[in-house]
């Protein structure tokens, strides 16, 4: 029926079974770098490029995975990136345990219908008891201690040691941007960027109120302090006519004048725009060095800034009007800016716009590192523990960390499955059995035994402790109280995190028959590159 060299693969044991094993290896590689004790990995992906991070979104993203059944997990792993911005590991990690238990119950004589129902009965159950679980709100995203408290886990996932000092680097830039007046709060995520400069250590990073670009200006004015600035998208430099033109010159005295013309015509247009209070001119473009002569002639500061999207969030900065012809700039289209400063941090030149009131919309973190993949992972930390912030305004509540609730959701769920008279029982009891997955990893990843430190969570939590957690062997059994130490998992990533990862594994369980055409000859057609959000001035 179909062409030769197509593949098809149907049943229990060259399906269902051979998706849920190519599941458990892509798990396998993310779970020894769950916690704030994972193992980095090391991948060079098609491009020769060396990534050396434990961030699971990166490290999926980079391998490239072909199997279809582990795409589907990479996929709801994604999506949580997407909505979440964290918790890409705990999608995977879960998933490929409730596929994992399925294949035991499949084993058994479980058909994969009566799995799908239990685990869709134990998803809402878990979905259900998850608000009886929070141990902490956070009242105000403005109270910057409070924000801290919450950031600080996100950022201690990553780069355990130095969540301190991040997390409050973090919640300074994004409490710069969070708007003040605003009836519906609004944080926008690409309102903080990032600029990473090689050089001295990460606690010398900082966060700055405004926009930071590795490049020199094109003037000679290097410092402007309360001046107006204009945005032009076009060059700064002589009109260039649309259409083709021959102009005869008939002797040297004509092309004097007509030379004079020129820059008569491109000074008077400087002259306009120093005379409506512009002491700062951004272009999109090129600056012409007749142009820069008079910018220079009236001090006035050149700053060219090749990116796009960099001069649309400058304009949002300093609340200005970019315009596409080189045009004296109205009041409405120009903007305020309190410092345009050339700087030196380490041997690098970077041009600062700053604002040093509250009304930037825009703000920068400077990371500094001794290598690039030093900063690399600093940035990914950054972009977590901002997506952590923005996922606050939404919803501020906070679950104990460290597998407390996904031993108390355990612990529950058992008690739920007992309750119930079908088959559908021991679905529910795996999907229980499946949480342990994350405090064994965790307690695994720190050197413990996985089971004992779980017999004991289980024990605490049987006597009522619901908050009891991991422990990194600071009191020596290997379990803590985990809201007593401050180790919190937003309420917003558990409860998205468990939908994703039981809706990937259901999708999984669903697949009976594998259907691969043979795959087309010739060489295949490049990748698309879309646009690109980042560039080399401020990525």
């Amino acid at each position: 029926m179909m062409k030769e060299g197509s593949q098809h693969m149907a049943g229990l044991e060259e399906a269902v079974y051979k998706n849920v094993d190519a599941c458990k290896q892509i798990a396998a590689i993310i779970r020894s770098s769950f916690g704030p004790n994972g193992m980095n990995k090391m991948v060079v992906n098609h491009l020769d490029k060396l990534f050396v991070t434990s961030d699971a979104a990166t490290i999926i993203r980079e391998l490239e995975v072909q199997h279809p059944a582990a795409r589907l997990l990479i996929f709801a792993s994604q999506m949580q990136e997407a909505e979440i911005g964290d918790g890409t590991n705990f999608v995977i990690i879960f998933a490929a345990r409730l596929l994992e238990k399925a294949e035991n119950l499949l084993r058994m004589g479980l058909s994969p219908s009566e799995v799908i129902e239990g685990y869709e009965l134990a998803a809402a159950k878990a979905l259900e008891t998850l608000p009886e679980l929070v141990c902490y709100t956070a009242t105000s995203v403005y109270n910057k201690e409070e924000m801290v408290k919450c950031i600080k886990p996100v950022i201690a996932s990553k780069l355990f040691g130095q969540e301190d000092f991040l997390a409050d680097l973090i919640t300074e830039a994004c409490v710069i941007v969070t708007p003040k007046e605003s009836k519906r709060l609004a944080f926008n995520v690409d309102n903080i960027r990032v600029a990473k400069i090689i050089g001295s250590g990460v606690l010398s990073s900082q966060a700055v109120k405004g926009m930071v670009f590795r490049r020199e200006v094109e003037g000679t004015i290097r410092l402007v302090k309360d001046a107006k600035i204009a945005v032009y998208t076009c060059p700064v430099d002589t009109m260039q006519t649309e259409t083709k033109g021959t102009v005869l010159l008939k002797n040297a005295d004509e092309l004097k004048a007509f030379s004079n013309g020129e820059e008569e015509m491109l000074e008077k247009q400087i002259k306009e725009i120093y005379d409506q209070g512009v002491r700062v001119v951004v272009s999109g473009s090129k600056f012409g060095d007749l142009a820069l002569h008079f910018l220079n002639k009236y001090g006035i500061m050149a700053v060219k800034i090749i990116s796009k999207h960099d001069i649309r969030r400058l304009c949002r900065t300093v609340n200005a009007t970019a315009l596409p012809r080189l045009v004296a700039p109205t009041s409405k289209e120009i903007g305020h800016i309190d410092e345009v400063v050339v700087d030196e941090l380490g041997d690098t030149t970077v041009t600062i716009f700053r604002q040093k009131d509250d009304s930037s919309q825009v703000a920068t973190i400077i990371i500094r590192g001794s290598t690039d993949n030093i900063m690399d992972d600093v940035e990914r930390a950054i972009d977590d523990g901002v997506n952590t912030f923005k996922s606050l305004t939404k919803d501020a509540r906070c679950l104990p960390g460290a597998g407390a609730t996904e031993i108390e959701l355990a612990h529950r769920l058992s008690a739920f499955a007992e309750t119930l008279p079908g088959l559908e029982q021991y679905a529910v009891t795996a999907f229980s059995e499946a949480l342990e997955a994350i405090p064994v990893a965790l307690a695994e990843n720190a050197g413990l035994k996985g089971q004992d430190v779980v017999s004991r969570l289980y024990a605490a939590h049987a006597k009522g402790d619901i908050q009891v957690g991991v422990d990194n062997l600071e009191e020596g059994n290997g379990i803590k109280n985990a809201h007593t130490a401050g180790i919190w998992d937003l309420f917003q990533t558990k409860f998205w995190g468990l939908k994703f990862a039981a809706n990937a594994a259901n999708t999984v369980l669903r697949v009976d028959q594998i259907i691969m055409s043979k795959p087309a000859g010739g060489p295949k057609a490049p990748k698309q590159a879309g646009p690109s959000d980042h560039d080399d001035d401020c990525c």
